[in-house]
């Protein structure tokens, strides 16, 4: 069966996501964990060393500017990451989900080389962060700030990270249950959000205090 973003909405909408075994792998399976990874947009902590990152303004930030390009590094493998889930097909529809505006990427760029990112799916008011990477230091940790800042102020309130790793806890992630998740999830697809009414306009300390007012 081929994912379509129809499938892909819907799918998020129920709260299963897609997954391949290793991106060699062209067969998908749905997963729906007893428990799921959330990172509270409310409670969402930014160490000070990255914070004096982000204002130093290291990388200029884009959105929505190389979707695919983001897609694929994420498939990649590397050092710390021998396999991924990104199979070919993944590629293909959530790329085409991104032209249909429910899918974003969030772009840090130095010297007009793409240096880290991240790529997620929106509906109403719920981001599903999906994967990210980075080629330089801190690179996709200054995507997370950006686009945490972006959700609090579009009015989202559910940032679905699927799994916790030792990387989000750092941030605040957590895991809560299935049938919390479901709560959470049904009222943020009635939440209406904007993930465009935020512009830093190169300005971090703005970035910093949409995060910092919330805390």
């Amino acid at each position: 069966m081929s994912v379509t973003p129809e499938l892909l909405l819907r799918a998020y909408s129920s709260g299963v996501f897609p997954m391949a075994e290793n991106r060699d792998d062209s067969t998908l399976y749905w997963v729906d964990p007893d428990e799921r990874g959330v990172l509270p947009l409310d409670e969402f902590h930014i160490p000070k060393r990255l914070a004096r990152t982000v204002r130093k303004q290291t990388f200029e930030v884009r959105v929505d500017t190389a979707f695919e390009q983001i897609i694929r590094a994420c498939a990649e493998s590397n050092m710390g990451r021998e396999e991924t889930w990104i199979n070919d097909q993944i590629v293909a529809a959530y790329t085409e989900l991104a032209a249909t505006g429910h899918a974003h990427s969030v772009e840090c760029w130095r010297d007009n080389e793409l240096c880290g990112g991240l790529y997620g799916v929106r509906i109403g008011g719920a981001f599903f962060g999906e994967s990210m990477f980075t080629r330089r230091a801190d690179a996709s940790k200054v995507a997370l700030v950006h686009l945490v800042a972006r959700l609090i102020a579009g009015g989202f309130v559910l940032l679905d990270t699927q799994f916790v790793t030792k990387h989000l806890e750092t941030f605040g992630a957590r895991e809560i249950s299935r049938t919390d998740y479901h709560q959470v999830l049904d009222e943020a697809l009635r939440t209406e959000a904007d993930f465009y009414s935020f512009s830093s306009d190169g300005n971090p300390d703005g970035v910093l205090q949409a995060i910092t007012q919330t805390s």
